[in-house]
């Protein structure tokens, strides 16, 4: 039986490193660096950031953060899932908590940015909610990028 627990957790612990490894070996095989717009450790354990670990029978198999923008929204970054972990829902139920934790801080929206060649993400983001839109932040257009974001809370009513 697969029991997937999902809690915030500080990023800097060895298994996590080991999977921000994994997920840039596994962007810089579909897309060239300036496509790349991944965030370090050191980015993740930032004020405004709220980091995620999903645990599988204690074993950390997914992670993504929360990063606050200050604007009312939030960007998800480092959304990653072990592929041994695929399958097992970890992503869907990562990206539910994270957006529970927007809703509490009281956040608009939250947005991403995705590579076009990650389609198992990009399904896992519009059957969240999440709609296309143009480049945010400091964004500049790709063609290999899609920006999404879904409304959050009251805003959505």
């Amino acid at each position: 039986m697969t029991v997937i627990i999902i809690a915030e957790e500080p990023p800097r612990q060895p298994a996590i490193l080991r999977l921000l490894e994994l997920s840039d070996a596994y962007a810089a095989s579909l897309y060239p660096a300036e496509s790349n717009h991944l965030v370090d450790v050191s980015t993740l354990e930032r004020p405004g950031v709220s980091f995620f670990v999903a645990r599988n029978h204690g074993e950390i198999v997914g992670c993504c953060a929360l990063v606050d923008a200050g604007d009312g929204t939030a960007e998800i970054k480092r959304m990653f899932v072990d592929s041994r972990a695929r399958g097992l829902k970890v992503g869907k139920r990562l990206l539910a908590a994270l957006e529970a934790k927007a809703e509490r801080l009281g956040l608009a929206a939250v947005r991403l940015e995705t590579g076009i060649y990650q389609p198992e993400a990009i399904g896992l983001y519009k059957s969240s909610g999440y709609i296309e839109r143009t480049p945010f932040g400091s964004y500049l257009p790709d063609p290999l990028s899609l920006f999404m974001e879904k409304t959050l809370g009251q805003a959505a009513a």
